[in-house]
């Protein structure tokens, strides 16, 4: 528990934090990075070198601060890191690191007359305390699935045992146990973590699940990504029959029971996760709209699958929208970016509905935008960042 002296020391640090706290954290990523090679493969050196990561950290530690008294009223953020933490397998000796090197980046940065022994002390007291709180709840989160069924701690092997082309640059893999055992339901909307070993190099990796776990099987379905290590190597190298190791289910973006109508809306690869999310709805008999933007039919992955379960489902409308006709692909519902107007034409009339939506960070903040526009309650509009979680101003 902080003292009443430690938290003014925190809340005064705010103003620092808000107007040099990315350069900070850069200082404090390439500290550790360099000085702990043991952790690297924790963290996604792409993201580190666009920024995305020192940005999602910084903003991470200037809400802490902000809310040293209320930390309830940090929302769901703690729950996203928690998450994020136990799909890359983040455990609680990994924090003494994390700790040491934040504070010589606090004292480093800020200097001898800002971070005096009161300020480092209580930023001290401060990361102990947040450690806590993560160790403890990631370690609950660990032994549930651990003892659940079909549940396992760490990493377990894992086969290729089917790939599929979904569009021009979207392949799925499908990968069952080693071990032949069962497997942990996946909640749809949820990501695995994967351990690669790519050039004597350990990396490790998110990717949503696409597809229901109940047929003992998982399956995601990744984008080629220019310059992306594990995408490439899933892409060109990964073959079936190839072996892998993968974390349990994690994340807290999933599908929460309601009878609502349902509004799935993507962008590109953010159709991942919708797709599971659209099985599970359409078994429950709820009304669902999904629409799906993509830059044209070429790289538009499931198509015939969603108009399939459409032609099945009559409570499903699907409607799609490309930025572009490339003269070739089926035709979209509309060509050019989604706009408030177009999309208010593809709501339910009730607005009283429930919205997920994934995709870039761009396309999702302008869907937010436009769904509070239109009236839909902002705590039944949810999103889930594939990267480091960011503003959506």
């Amino acid at each position: 528990m902080l003292s009443v002296e430690d938290r003014a020391i925190i809340k005064s640090t705010v103003p620092l934090l808000e107007s040099g706290g990315e350069a900070l954290i850069t200082h404090f990523y390439r500290m550790m990075l360099s000085e702990y090679p043991q952790v690297r493969p924790l963290f996604n050196q792409a993201h580190q070198a666009s920024g995305d990561q020192p940005r999602a950290l910084a903003n991470g530690v200037l809400m802490y601060a902000r809310h040293i008294d209320q930390l309830d009223q940090l929302g769901d953020l703690v729950a996203k890191i928690i998450n994020k933490h136990v799909a890359l397998q983040i455990l609680p000796e990994h924090y003494p690191i994390v700790g040491s090197c934040l504070l010589r980046a606090i004292s480093e940065v800020l200097g001898e007359e800002i971070a005096t022994p009161a300020v480092m002390n209580a930023w001290g007291a401060a990361y102990n305390q947040l450690a806590d709180i993560l160790i403890g709840a990631e370690g609950a989160i660990y032994d549930q699935k651990a003892q659940a069924p079909g549940g396992w701690r760490g990493a377990r092997e894992f086969k290729l045992v089917r790939r599929e082309q979904e569009s021009a640059e979207i392949t799925s893999f499908y990968f069952e146990p080693v071990d032949n055992g069962p497997i942990l339901a996946a909640e749809p909307g949820q990501y695995i973590g994967m351990q690669l070993f790519l050039d004597g190099e350990e990396i490790r990796r998110n990717y949503s699940l696409s597809a229901l776990s109940d047929a003992g099987q998982y399956r995601i379905s990744v984008k080629r990504e220019a310059g992306g290590r594990a995408s490439n190597y899933l892409h060109d190298q990964m073959q079936v029959g190839a072996s892998i190791q993968l974390f349990p289910p994690a994340g807290e973006f999933t599908l929460a029971d309601s009878d609502k109508p349902l509004v799935l809306i993507s962008g590109g690869v953010g159709i991942t996760p919708t797709l599971p999310m659209l099985e599970a709805a359409l078994a429950s008999q709820r009304p669902v709209h999904f629409i799906h933007c993509a830059r044209n039919g070429g790289v538009h992955a499931f198509r015939d699958w969603v108009d399939g379960l459409a032609a099945r489902h009559p409570q499903l409308k699907r409607f799609y929208c490309y930025a572009e006709d490339d003269g070739v692909s089926p035709v979209a519902d509309k060509v050019g970016l989604l706009s408030q107007e177009q999309l208010a034409e593809w709501l339910p009339q009730e607005r009283d509905l429930d919205a997920y939506f994934l995709g870039p960070k761009a396309f999702m903040a302008a869907i937010k935008r436009h769904l509070k526009a239109l009236g839909v309650p902002e705590k039944q509009s949810r999103y889930e960042f594939f990267g480091p979680a960011a503003a959506l101003e």
